[in-house]
Protein backbone atom coordinates (compact mmCIF):
# COMPACT_ATOMS: atom_id res chain seq x y z
CA UNK A 1 0.00 0.00 0.00
CA UNK A 2 0.83 3.62 -0.02
CA UNK A 3 2.95 5.59 2.31
CA UNK A 4 0.86 7.98 3.93
CA UNK A 5 3.08 11.87 4.49
CA UNK A 6 1.60 15.54 5.75
CA UNK A 7 4.58 16.82 4.12
CA UNK A 8 6.37 15.70 0.97
CA UNK A 9 9.14 17.49 -0.66
CA UNK A 10 10.49 16.61 -4.64
CA UNK A 11 14.35 17.24 -4.53
CA UNK A 12 17.72 16.72 -2.78
CA UNK A 13 19.00 20.32 -3.71
CA UNK A 14 19.32 23.40 -2.14
CA UNK A 15 15.62 24.28 -1.95
CA UNK A 16 14.37 21.02 -1.08
CA UNK A 17 16.81 20.28 1.73
CA UNK A 18 15.96 23.86 2.58
CA UNK A 19 12.39 23.16 3.01
CA UNK A 20 12.25 19.49 4.77
CA UNK A 21 14.69 21.03 7.34
CA UNK A 22 12.02 23.62 8.01
CA UNK A 23 9.40 21.63 7.83
CA UNK A 24 11.02 19.42 10.21
CA UNK A 25 11.94 22.32 12.76
CA UNK A 26 7.93 23.08 12.68
CA UNK A 27 6.28 19.71 12.93
CA UNK A 28 8.60 17.70 14.68
CA UNK A 29 5.91 15.06 15.10
CA UNK A 30 4.72 15.05 12.09
CA UNK A 31 7.09 12.35 9.36
CA UNK A 32 8.33 14.62 6.35
CA UNK A 33 9.29 12.62 2.91
CA UNK A 34 12.51 14.16 1.12
CA UNK A 35 12.32 12.32 -2.55
CA UNK A 36 15.64 12.35 -4.13
CA UNK A 37 16.93 10.56 -7.42
CA UNK A 38 20.70 11.63 -5.88
CA UNK A 39 22.33 9.54 -2.70
CA UNK A 40 23.60 12.88 -1.72
CA UNK A 41 21.83 15.98 -0.93
CA UNK A 42 22.99 19.56 -0.71
CA UNK A 43 23.29 20.81 2.89
CA UNK A 44 23.51 24.85 3.66
CA UNK A 45 26.43 25.42 5.98
CA UNK A 46 28.09 28.58 7.22
CA UNK A 47 25.29 30.45 7.20
CA UNK A 48 25.49 33.77 7.65
CA UNK A 49 23.15 37.05 7.27
CA UNK A 50 25.47 39.67 6.23
CA UNK A 51 23.18 42.73 5.96
CA UNK A 52 19.43 43.10 5.51
CA UNK A 53 19.13 40.91 2.38
CA UNK A 54 22.47 39.94 1.82
CA UNK A 55 23.42 36.18 2.66
CA UNK A 56 26.55 34.42 2.11
CA UNK A 57 26.69 30.26 2.97
CA UNK A 58 28.78 27.06 1.70
CA UNK A 59 26.84 24.37 -0.06
CA UNK A 60 28.18 21.09 0.51
CA UNK A 61 27.23 17.74 -0.58
CA UNK A 62 26.52 15.21 2.43
CA UNK A 63 25.30 11.48 2.92
CA UNK A 64 21.42 11.46 3.36
CA UNK A 65 21.73 9.61 6.26
CA UNK A 66 23.62 12.76 8.02
CA UNK A 67 20.08 14.84 7.11
CA UNK A 68 18.21 11.92 9.03
CA UNK A 69 20.86 12.33 11.80
CA UNK A 70 20.03 16.01 12.25
CA UNK A 71 16.35 15.91 12.01
CA UNK A 72 15.14 12.09 12.89
CA UNK A 73 11.60 12.94 11.28
CA UNK A 74 12.75 13.04 8.20
CA UNK A 75 12.97 9.92 6.15
CA UNK A 76 14.67 10.36 2.72
CA UNK A 77 13.66 8.25 -0.04
CA UNK A 78 16.22 7.26 -2.80
CA UNK A 79 14.33 7.13 -5.80
CA UNK A 80 12.84 9.57 -9.16
CA UNK A 81 9.85 10.48 -9.62
CA UNK A 82 8.15 8.65 -12.16
CA UNK A 83 4.49 10.03 -11.95
CA UNK A 84 2.12 12.66 -10.31
CA UNK A 85 -1.24 12.04 -9.77
CA UNK A 86 -2.11 15.26 -8.07
CA UNK A 87 -6.32 14.45 -8.30
CA UNK A 88 -4.91 11.91 -5.61
CA UNK A 89 -2.79 13.47 -3.80
CA UNK A 90 0.01 10.95 -4.86
CA UNK A 91 3.46 10.74 -6.04
CA UNK A 92 4.56 7.49 -7.96
CA UNK A 93 8.54 7.03 -7.65
CA UNK A 94 10.50 4.95 -10.00
CA UNK A 95 10.89 1.97 -7.60
CA UNK A 96 7.16 0.92 -7.48
CA UNK A 97 6.28 2.76 -4.61
CA UNK A 98 3.40 5.65 -3.75
CA UNK A 99 3.62 8.56 -1.44
CA UNK A 100 0.19 9.78 -0.96
CA UNK A 101 0.70 13.45 0.25
CA UNK A 102 -1.41 16.19 2.32
CA UNK A 103 0.87 19.04 0.79
CA UNK A 104 3.38 18.43 -1.57
CA UNK A 105 6.37 21.16 -2.55
CA UNK A 106 8.44 20.27 -6.12
CA UNK A 107 12.04 21.40 -5.74
CA UNK A 108 13.41 19.30 -8.45
CA UNK A 109 15.74 21.86 -9.62
CA UNK A 110 16.98 23.00 -13.70
CA UNK A 111 19.11 20.96 -15.80
CA UNK A 112 22.10 22.48 -18.15
CA UNK A 113 20.55 23.60 -21.94
CA UNK A 114 23.24 22.10 -23.96
CA UNK A 115 24.53 23.32 -27.17
CA UNK A 116 23.83 20.10 -28.76
CA UNK A 117 23.03 16.36 -27.30
CA UNK A 118 24.52 13.40 -27.28
CA UNK A 119 28.19 14.55 -28.67
CA UNK A 120 31.17 13.13 -26.89
CA UNK A 121 33.01 16.54 -28.05
CA UNK A 122 30.42 18.67 -25.71
CA UNK A 123 30.55 18.83 -22.06
CA UNK A 124 28.01 20.50 -20.52
CA UNK A 125 28.76 22.40 -16.97
CA UNK A 126 26.32 23.13 -14.30
CA UNK A 127 27.53 20.18 -11.56
CA UNK A 128 30.40 18.96 -9.55
CA UNK A 129 30.31 15.83 -12.10
CA UNK A 130 30.66 17.64 -14.67
CA UNK A 131 32.93 19.76 -13.27
CA UNK A 132 35.52 17.18 -12.69
CA UNK A 133 34.84 15.50 -16.09
CA UNK A 134 36.12 18.57 -17.82
CA UNK A 135 38.80 18.44 -15.39
CA UNK A 136 40.15 15.19 -16.63
CA UNK A 137 39.36 16.26 -20.30
CA UNK A 138 41.48 19.75 -19.78
CA UNK A 139 44.82 17.84 -18.63
CA UNK A 140 45.07 16.17 -22.58
CA UNK A 141 43.79 19.78 -23.87
CA UNK A 142 45.56 22.20 -26.20
CA UNK A 143 42.70 24.12 -27.09
CA UNK A 144 39.01 24.56 -25.80
CA UNK A 145 36.04 26.49 -27.09
CA UNK A 146 34.02 27.59 -24.27
CA UNK A 147 29.91 28.98 -25.17
CA UNK A 148 27.78 30.94 -22.59
CA UNK A 149 28.28 34.00 -21.05
CA UNK A 150 26.93 33.53 -17.07
CA UNK A 151 28.81 33.23 -13.88
CA UNK A 152 30.35 29.42 -14.60
CA UNK A 153 31.62 30.40 -17.96
CA UNK A 154 33.13 33.38 -16.58
CA UNK A 155 34.99 32.12 -13.79
CA UNK A 156 35.55 28.66 -15.90
CA UNK A 157 37.90 30.86 -18.77
CA UNK A 158 39.30 32.91 -16.03
CA UNK A 159 40.43 29.47 -14.03
CA UNK A 160 41.76 27.28 -17.01
CA UNK A 161 45.80 27.68 -17.59
CA UNK A 162 48.32 26.66 -20.39
CA UNK A 163 45.38 25.73 -22.46
CA UNK A 164 44.25 28.32 -25.81
CA UNK A 165 40.52 29.48 -24.97
CA UNK A 166 38.36 30.53 -27.82
CA UNK A 167 35.07 31.99 -25.57
CA UNK A 168 32.00 32.62 -27.83
CA UNK A 169 29.36 35.03 -26.47
CA UNK A 170 26.00 35.91 -27.40
CA UNK A 171 26.19 39.31 -25.93
CA UNK A 172 28.68 42.58 -26.63
CA UNK A 173 30.54 42.33 -23.48
CA UNK A 174 31.76 39.24 -21.07
CA UNK A 175 29.36 37.69 -18.25
CA UNK A 176 26.13 40.05 -19.20
CA UNK A 177 24.12 38.37 -16.05
CA UNK A 178 26.15 39.71 -13.79
CA UNK A 179 27.85 42.61 -15.44
CA UNK A 180 27.35 45.23 -18.16
CA UNK A 181 30.03 46.37 -20.42
CA UNK A 182 31.72 48.38 -17.98
CA UNK A 183 32.26 45.62 -15.27
CA UNK A 184 33.84 43.18 -17.98
CA UNK A 185 36.51 45.80 -19.33
CA UNK A 186 37.20 46.36 -15.56
CA UNK A 187 37.25 41.92 -15.18
CA UNK A 188 39.49 41.65 -18.43
CA UNK A 189 42.88 42.54 -17.81
CA UNK A 190 42.36 40.03 -14.58
CA UNK A 191 41.59 37.40 -18.01
CA UNK A 192 44.84 37.97 -19.93
CA UNK A 193 47.36 39.19 -16.84
CA UNK A 194 50.44 36.72 -16.25
CA UNK A 195 50.91 37.95 -12.83
CA UNK A 196 47.52 38.78 -11.83
CA UNK A 197 48.34 42.05 -10.53
CA UNK A 198 47.67 45.52 -12.18
CA UNK A 199 48.27 49.27 -11.47
CA UNK A 200 45.84 51.72 -10.30
CA UNK A 201 44.27 54.77 -11.33
CA UNK A 202 40.72 56.32 -10.23
CA UNK A 203 37.93 56.96 -12.91
CA UNK A 204 34.53 58.11 -12.04
CA UNK A 205 32.13 58.48 -15.08
CA UNK A 206 28.38 59.60 -15.87
CA UNK A 207 26.61 57.86 -18.96
CA UNK A 208 22.72 56.94 -20.55
CA UNK A 209 21.92 54.34 -22.08
CA UNK A 210 21.36 53.42 -26.11
CA UNK A 211 18.87 50.84 -26.79
CA UNK A 212 19.76 47.43 -26.95
CA UNK A 213 16.93 44.55 -27.67
CA UNK A 214 17.81 40.65 -26.66
CA UNK A 215 15.90 37.51 -27.32
CA UNK A 216 16.94 33.77 -25.61
CA UNK A 217 16.29 30.84 -27.35
CA UNK A 218 15.11 27.77 -25.62
CA UNK A 219 17.22 24.84 -26.06
CA UNK A 220 16.59 21.18 -25.30
CA UNK A 221 17.59 19.73 -22.35
CA UNK A 222 19.69 16.45 -21.31
CA UNK A 223 17.90 13.77 -19.30
CA UNK A 224 20.16 13.83 -16.30
CA UNK A 225 20.10 16.38 -13.88
CA UNK A 226 23.38 17.39 -11.56
CA UNK A 227 23.14 19.33 -8.61
CA UNK A 228 24.15 22.95 -9.36
CA UNK A 229 27.71 24.10 -8.76
CA UNK A 230 28.43 26.71 -5.79
CA UNK A 231 30.74 29.40 -6.26
CA UNK A 232 33.90 28.46 -5.43
CA UNK A 233 32.68 25.13 -7.35
CA UNK A 234 36.50 25.21 -9.40
CA UNK A 235 38.69 25.17 -5.96
CA UNK A 236 40.60 22.35 -5.31
CA UNK A 237 40.24 21.65 -9.14
CA UNK A 238 43.56 21.81 -10.66
CA UNK A 239 42.45 23.12 -13.81
CA UNK A 240 45.19 23.13 -16.08
CA UNK A 241 46.37 22.67 -19.80
CA UNK A 242 48.91 20.89 -21.84
CA UNK A 243 50.67 24.38 -22.90
CA UNK A 244 53.43 26.15 -20.43
CA UNK A 245 51.69 29.86 -20.94
CA UNK A 246 48.87 30.58 -18.33
CA UNK A 247 46.00 32.41 -19.78
CA UNK A 248 45.32 32.53 -23.50
CA UNK A 249 41.50 33.87 -24.11
CA UNK A 250 40.25 35.08 -27.32
CA UNK A 251 36.65 36.16 -27.10
CA UNK A 252 34.27 36.03 -29.95
CA UNK A 253 31.58 38.65 -29.25
CA UNK A 254 27.48 38.59 -30.70
CA UNK A 255 28.12 35.23 -31.59
CA UNK A 256 26.12 31.63 -31.02
CA UNK A 257 27.25 27.59 -32.67
CA UNK A 258 26.26 27.49 -35.78
CA UNK A 259 27.16 23.93 -36.44
CA UNK A 260 29.45 21.38 -34.89
CA UNK A 261 31.78 19.48 -37.64
CA UNK A 262 33.86 16.48 -36.46
CA UNK A 263 37.02 16.10 -38.30
CA UNK A 264 35.56 14.01 -41.39
CA UNK A 265 32.91 16.69 -41.71
CA UNK A 266 35.23 19.49 -41.59
CA UNK A 267 37.96 18.12 -44.34
CA UNK A 268 34.67 17.44 -46.36
CA UNK A 269 33.36 20.95 -46.13
CA UNK A 270 37.10 22.10 -47.80
CA UNK A 271 36.50 25.37 -45.61
CA UNK A 272 39.58 27.19 -43.57
CA UNK A 273 39.51 27.20 -39.95
CA UNK A 274 41.44 29.47 -37.71
CA UNK A 275 44.51 29.84 -35.85
CA UNK A 276 44.46 31.43 -32.89
CA UNK A 277 44.42 34.91 -33.21
CA UNK A 278 47.43 36.71 -32.41
CA UNK A 279 47.63 40.71 -31.26
CA UNK A 280 45.93 42.99 -33.65
CA UNK A 281 46.45 40.85 -36.76
CA UNK A 282 43.48 39.16 -38.85
CA UNK A 283 43.58 35.32 -38.04
CA UNK A 284 45.70 32.90 -40.14
CA UNK A 285 44.38 29.38 -41.38
CA UNK A 286 45.25 26.95 -38.68
CA UNK A 287 47.83 24.58 -39.58
CA UNK A 288 46.95 21.88 -36.96
CA UNK A 289 44.22 19.33 -37.64
CA UNK A 290 41.82 18.97 -34.96
CA UNK A 291 39.29 16.15 -33.22
CA UNK A 292 36.50 18.76 -33.74
CA UNK A 293 35.46 22.35 -35.44
CA UNK A 294 32.81 24.74 -33.99
CA UNK A 295 31.31 27.00 -36.98
CA UNK A 296 29.86 30.06 -35.49
CA UNK A 297 27.13 32.18 -36.64
CA UNK A 298 30.13 35.07 -37.78
CA UNK A 299 31.43 32.21 -40.44
CA UNK A 300 34.20 31.81 -38.74
CA UNK A 301 35.60 28.03 -37.73
CA UNK A 302 37.93 27.37 -35.15
CA UNK A 303 39.29 23.96 -34.11
CA UNK A 304 39.92 22.35 -30.87
CA UNK A 305 40.10 19.84 -28.75
CA UNK A 306 36.53 19.84 -26.85
CA UNK A 307 33.44 22.40 -26.84
CA UNK A 308 32.45 23.61 -23.38
CA UNK A 309 28.52 24.11 -23.29
CA UNK A 310 27.73 27.07 -20.45
CA UNK A 311 24.52 28.38 -22.27
CA UNK A 312 21.90 27.93 -18.58
CA UNK A 313 19.46 26.01 -17.77
CA UNK A 314 15.87 24.77 -18.11
CA UNK A 315 13.65 23.76 -15.11
CA UNK A 316 13.19 19.89 -14.40
CA UNK A 317 9.50 20.10 -14.36
CA UNK A 318 8.80 16.62 -17.15
CA UNK A 319 8.55 13.89 -14.79
CA UNK A 320 5.11 16.18 -13.13
CA UNK A 321 3.37 17.96 -15.89
CA UNK A 322 1.96 14.10 -17.38
CA UNK A 323 -1.75 14.41 -16.51
CA UNK A 324 -1.79 17.56 -14.49
CA UNK A 325 -2.51 21.01 -15.82
CA UNK A 326 0.08 23.23 -14.49
CA UNK A 327 0.22 26.53 -15.45
CA UNK A 328 4.05 26.88 -16.71
CA UNK A 329 5.97 30.17 -17.51
CA UNK A 330 7.66 31.65 -20.38
CA UNK A 331 10.48 30.09 -19.11
CA UNK A 332 9.24 26.78 -18.61
CA UNK A 333 8.87 26.45 -14.99
CA UNK A 334 6.04 25.70 -12.62
CA UNK A 335 4.25 29.08 -12.25
CA UNK A 336 4.42 30.08 -8.40
CA UNK A 337 2.08 32.76 -6.73
CA UNK A 338 3.66 34.47 -3.78
CA UNK A 339 2.47 31.79 -1.13
CA UNK A 340 4.90 29.35 -3.64
CA UNK A 341 1.15 27.77 -4.30
CA UNK A 342 1.66 26.51 -8.00
CA UNK A 343 -1.73 26.65 -10.10
CA UNK A 344 -2.59 22.91 -8.44
CA UNK A 345 -4.59 22.42 -5.39
CA UNK A 346 -2.07 21.84 -2.29
CA UNK A 347 1.49 21.68 -4.49
CA UNK A 348 3.96 24.12 -4.07
CA UNK A 349 7.11 24.81 -5.92
CA UNK A 350 10.59 26.36 -5.16
CA UNK A 351 13.80 27.06 -6.15
CA UNK A 352 15.23 26.94 -10.14
CA UNK A 353 12.35 24.43 -11.14
CA UNK A 354 9.41 27.34 -10.23
CA UNK A 355 8.59 30.60 -12.21
CA UNK A 356 7.89 33.39 -9.75
CA UNK A 357 5.04 34.84 -11.07
CA UNK A 358 3.65 37.44 -8.75
CA UNK A 359 3.52 40.91 -9.02
CA UNK A 360 7.06 41.50 -7.93
CA UNK A 361 8.78 44.35 -5.76
CA UNK A 362 10.29 46.98 -8.15
CA UNK A 363 14.28 45.85 -7.15
CA UNK A 364 13.70 42.20 -7.08
CA UNK A 365 13.40 39.72 -9.68
CA UNK A 366 14.11 35.91 -10.36
CA UNK A 367 17.29 34.32 -10.93
CA UNK A 368 18.10 31.17 -11.09
CA UNK A 369 20.90 31.14 -8.10
CA UNK A 370 21.61 29.21 -4.83
CA UNK A 371 20.50 32.13 -2.57
CA UNK A 372 17.34 32.26 -4.19
CA UNK A 373 16.87 28.63 -4.08
CA UNK A 374 17.44 28.53 -0.24
CA UNK A 375 15.21 31.77 0.85
CA UNK A 376 12.48 30.14 -1.53
CA UNK A 377 12.68 26.29 -0.28
CA UNK A 378 12.50 28.20 3.13
CA UNK A 379 9.53 30.28 2.09
CA UNK A 380 7.55 27.84 0.84
CA UNK A 381 7.54 25.76 4.05
CA UNK A 382 6.51 28.65 6.28
CA UNK A 383 3.43 28.94 3.38
CA UNK A 384 2.65 25.04 3.73
CA UNK A 385 2.73 25.41 7.40
CA UNK A 386 0.46 28.62 7.67
CA UNK A 387 -1.82 27.16 5.02
CA UNK A 388 -2.13 23.86 7.43
CA UNK A 389 -2.96 25.83 10.15
CA UNK A 390 -4.93 28.47 8.81
CA UNK A 391 -2.81 31.35 9.68
CA UNK A 392 -2.25 34.16 7.13
CA UNK A 393 1.63 35.15 6.33
CA UNK A 394 3.42 38.26 5.06
CA UNK A 395 5.70 38.13 1.85
CA UNK A 396 9.09 37.11 2.87
CA UNK A 397 11.26 40.64 3.15
CA UNK A 398 14.03 38.68 1.18
CA UNK A 399 11.84 39.43 -2.00
CA UNK A 400 11.84 43.38 -1.33
CA UNK A 401 14.99 43.14 -2.95
CA UNK A 402 17.02 41.68 -5.18
CA UNK A 403 20.47 41.03 -3.27
CA UNK A 404 23.58 37.95 -4.15
CA UNK A 405 27.20 38.09 -3.09
CA UNK A 406 29.75 36.07 -4.71
CA UNK A 407 33.13 35.66 -6.52
CA UNK A 408 34.37 36.68 -9.50
CA UNK A 409 38.60 36.27 -10.60
CA UNK A 410 38.93 36.72 -6.95
CA UNK A 411 37.07 39.93 -6.46
CA UNK A 412 34.46 39.75 -3.86
CA UNK A 413 30.78 40.82 -6.35
CA UNK A 414 27.38 42.20 -4.44
CA UNK A 415 24.71 42.95 -6.93
CA UNK A 416 21.72 44.51 -5.49
CA UNK A 417 18.48 45.45 -6.98
CA UNK A 418 18.03 46.45 -10.66
CA UNK A 419 21.77 45.82 -11.11
CA UNK A 420 21.85 45.64 -15.11
CA UNK A 421 18.64 48.22 -15.41
CA UNK A 422 16.83 45.13 -15.47
CA UNK A 423 13.24 46.24 -17.03
CA UNK A 424 14.18 49.89 -16.53
CA UNK A 425 13.93 50.62 -19.95
CA UNK A 426 15.90 53.64 -21.60
CA UNK A 427 14.26 55.91 -18.81
CA UNK A 428 17.78 55.93 -16.23
CA UNK A 429 21.14 56.91 -15.65
CA UNK A 430 24.59 54.89 -14.90
CA UNK A 431 27.21 56.33 -12.51
CA UNK A 432 30.68 54.69 -12.26
CA UNK A 433 33.42 54.67 -9.91
CA UNK A 434 36.50 52.47 -11.20
CA UNK A 435 39.98 52.26 -9.57
CA UNK A 436 41.73 49.61 -11.88
CA UNK A 437 42.87 46.63 -10.73
CA UNK A 438 41.33 47.12 -7.42
CA UNK A 439 37.34 48.14 -7.31
CA UNK A 440 34.58 48.90 -9.26
CA UNK A 441 31.22 50.52 -8.34
CA UNK A 442 28.66 51.14 -10.38
CA UNK A 443 24.95 52.53 -9.56
CA UNK A 444 21.50 52.66 -11.53
CA UNK A 445 19.65 55.89 -11.11
CA UNK A 446 16.00 56.54 -12.12
CA UNK A 447 13.97 59.88 -10.91
CA UNK A 448 16.98 60.75 -8.71
CA UNK A 449 16.49 56.91 -6.73
CA UNK A 450 18.97 54.29 -6.83
CA UNK A 451 17.34 51.42 -7.90
CA UNK A 452 20.40 48.86 -8.63
CA UNK A 453 24.27 48.82 -7.94
CA UNK A 454 26.98 46.07 -9.31
CA UNK A 455 30.18 46.39 -6.37
CA UNK A 456 33.53 44.68 -7.01
CA UNK A 457 36.15 44.41 -4.42
CA UNK A 458 36.19 45.54 -1.59
CA UNK A 459 34.12 49.03 -1.14
CA UNK A 460 32.02 48.26 2.23
CA UNK A 461 29.22 50.23 0.42
CA UNK A 462 26.32 47.24 0.61
CA UNK A 463 24.77 48.34 3.57
CA UNK A 464 24.26 51.89 2.61
CA UNK A 465 23.44 51.05 -0.97
CA UNK A 466 21.12 48.72 0.40
CA UNK A 467 19.35 51.31 2.65
CA UNK A 468 19.07 54.06 -0.47
CA UNK A 469 17.42 50.97 -2.50
CA UNK A 470 15.05 49.92 -0.30
CA UNK A 471 14.46 53.17 1.31
CA UNK A 472 13.86 54.93 -2.38
CA UNK A 473 15.45 58.33 -0.85
CA UNK A 474 15.64 61.23 -3.52
CA UNK A 475 19.40 61.81 -3.85
CA UNK A 476 19.49 64.23 -6.79
CA UNK A 477 21.04 66.85 -4.75
CA UNK A 478 24.32 64.66 -4.24
CA UNK A 479 24.90 64.20 -8.42
CA UNK A 480 28.39 62.37 -8.63
CA UNK A 481 28.92 63.16 -5.13
CA UNK A 482 27.41 60.58 -4.45
CA UNK A 483 30.16 58.04 -5.15
CA UNK A 484 33.07 60.89 -4.68
CA UNK A 485 35.91 58.30 -2.65
CA UNK A 486 37.18 61.00 -0.21
CA UNK A 487 33.06 61.74 0.88
CA UNK A 488 31.78 59.36 3.52
CA UNK A 489 28.14 58.46 1.78
CA UNK A 490 27.31 56.89 5.58
CA UNK A 491 27.59 60.24 7.21
CA UNK A 492 25.35 61.28 5.35
CA UNK A 493 22.46 58.41 5.52
CA UNK A 494 22.98 57.72 9.51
Amino acid sequence: GAARSRFVVVGGGIAGVTCAEKLAMDFPSEDIFLITASPVIKAVTNFKQVSKTLEEFDVEEQPSSLLEKRYPNITVIHSGVKQLKSDEHKVLTEDGKEYIYEKLCLCAGAKPKLILEGNPYVLGIRDTDSAEAFQKNLAQAERIVVVGNGGIALELVYEVQGCEVIWAIKDKAIGNTFFDAGAAEFLIPKLTAEDRETPIECKRTKYTMEGSDEKERPVAAPDKPGSALGPDWHEGLDLKGTKEFSHKVHIEILCEVKKIHSQREFLQLQQTSLAFPKEEKDSEPDEVLWPVYVELTNGKIYGCNFIVSATGVVPNVKPFLDGNDFAVGEDGGLKVDKHMHTSLPDIYAAGDICTASWEPSPVWHQMRLWTQARQMGWYAAKCMAADTLGEPIEMDFCFELFAHVTKFFNYKVVVLGKYNAQGLGLDHELMLRCTKGQEYVKVVMQNGRMMGAVLIGETDLEETFENLILNQMDLSAYGEDLLNPDIDIEDYFD
